[in-house]
């Protein structure tokens, strides 16, 4: 078995995403440490280390620090003194378990520090999103995350904006946009299969649906304009608030917040969209933006309506009706609540170009072949040099 350490910014058991799809099936064949944003509590005492085995999947242990210390103050991956405590537990953690020279996977430039002191045969930097671009981003997140792309042995990115801006950076950059479980979102398109969710039940009316974080990202002022251009639709937001105000939520009869899901719940919800929605704004937080969601909506055949999101138009543009003004993207919602159609046969061809079990076989070969390589380099250089002969 393969050791593989991932240290991220994303909490396990928030939103099943990039990370969480991706490293459960990698531990298929590998053991895989989970290492979360440190968490502290009220109080003195000593730093530790709390070990969560078994989430999800039997081969993921996570792991999150947890600090005493007085008056909440928060304490990130950036924070040298944490860093430095993190590092010794987890350095006691992976001696203990026998663990030598793992791989070491990133998915924020911020855990760099954890680079230099944690030995690994491999670093790997995941780009899920452009993190410098999110609101209350680190100022030295930029920096540091040039430092890291110079640094990686391999780098993957979610989307192809992602793929353009980091490829500059390092030469072994992959495309791998983020992928779907068909399976678990085709039960939406059988309706029948579910029991509507009470929420969605006492809804009258056409469901325009979106599920997801809920944060700066999203287009709230286009989401108002939808619910008064048409007040008998309902406007059925599912997910998580996140980095934004409840206060600033627009808020209207038909306008529904229903908070966070499990991703197991999703299809339940899925099913009984009449359209899906891809609601985002154009804003620096978008720009490298490839939404995971649009494909799960595809593999329930919901006809979809985004905002001019760029990776959603170069991959997914002869799909998803794209609105590039607030009256066209309603227009385009008033069209699939009339016709229900969209290029059926395309669909099937995307769905099955992005599967997360095929991304985490490319990115299984792409490892492989890299350890391979410096293997052989490091034969190589280990050769004596031929001396030269004197006739």
């Amino acid at each position: 078995m393969r050791d593989l350490i991932c240290i991220s910014h994303l909490r396990w058991d928030f939103v099943w995403q990039r990370p969480q799809h991706l490293l459960s099936r990698l531990a298929r064949n590998a053991r895989v440490l989970f290492v979360e944003e440190p968490i502290t509590v009220e109080g003195e005492g000593q730093p530790l280390l709390e070990i969560l085995p078994g989430q999800k999947t039997a081969n993921v242990t996570v792991a999150r620090l947890v600090q005493p210390v007085p008056n909440h103050r928060w304490i990130g991956h950036g924070d040298p003194l944490t860093a430095q405590t993190y590092c010794e537990r987890l350095l006691d953690y992976l001696d203990r378990q026998g663990i030598k020279r793992p791989l070491l996977w990133l998915y924020t430039p911020m855990a760099s520090d954890f680079v230099d002191v944690l030995p690994h045969k491999l670093l790997i930097y995941d780009v899920m999103d452009q993190l410098a671009a999110f609101k209350g981003a680190p100022a030295e997140l930029k920096e540091r995350e040039r430092s890291l792309l110079s640094r990686a042995d391999v780098v993957f990115t979610g989307g192809v904006s992602l793929y353009r801006d980091k490829l500059v950076h390092n030469p072994n950059t992959h495309l791998l946009p983020s992928g779907v479980e068909i399976e678990h979102f085709a039960r939406a398109a059988r309706r029948e299969q579910f029991d509507c969710p009470p929420e969605l039940a006492q809804l009258t009316g056409p469901i325009l649906g979106y599920f997801g974080v809920i944060d700066e990202r999203m287009d709230l002022p286009l989401i108002a304009q939808v619910a008064a251009a048409h007040p008998e639709w309902n406007i059925a937001l599912v997910g998580p608030v996140a980095k934004i105000d409840y206060a600033d939520l627009p808020q209207a009869a038909n306008i529904h917040y229903f908070g966070m899901r499990s991703y197991d719940q999703l299809p339940a919800y899925l099913a009984y969209f009449d359209v899906a929605l891809v609601p985002f704004a154009m804003n620096e937080a978008t720009r490298f933006l490839s939404p995971t969601k649009t494909l799960e909506y595809m593999a329930a055949h919901k006809p979809i309506v985004s905002t001019p999101i760029h990776d959603v138009i170069e991959l997914y543009g002869d799909v998803v009706a794209i609105g590039y003004t607030p009256d066209e993207f309603v227009q385009h919602c008033e069209q699939a609540l009339i016709s229900k159609n969209y290029n059926r046969v395309r669909a099937e061809e995307l769905l099955t170009q992005h599967t997360w079990d095929g991304i985490a076989r490319q990115i299984q070969r792409l490892i492989d072949r890299k350890l391979v390589l410096d293997e052989v380099q490091q034969v190589e250089q280990r050769q004596p040099k031929p001396t030269a002969q004197i006739s």
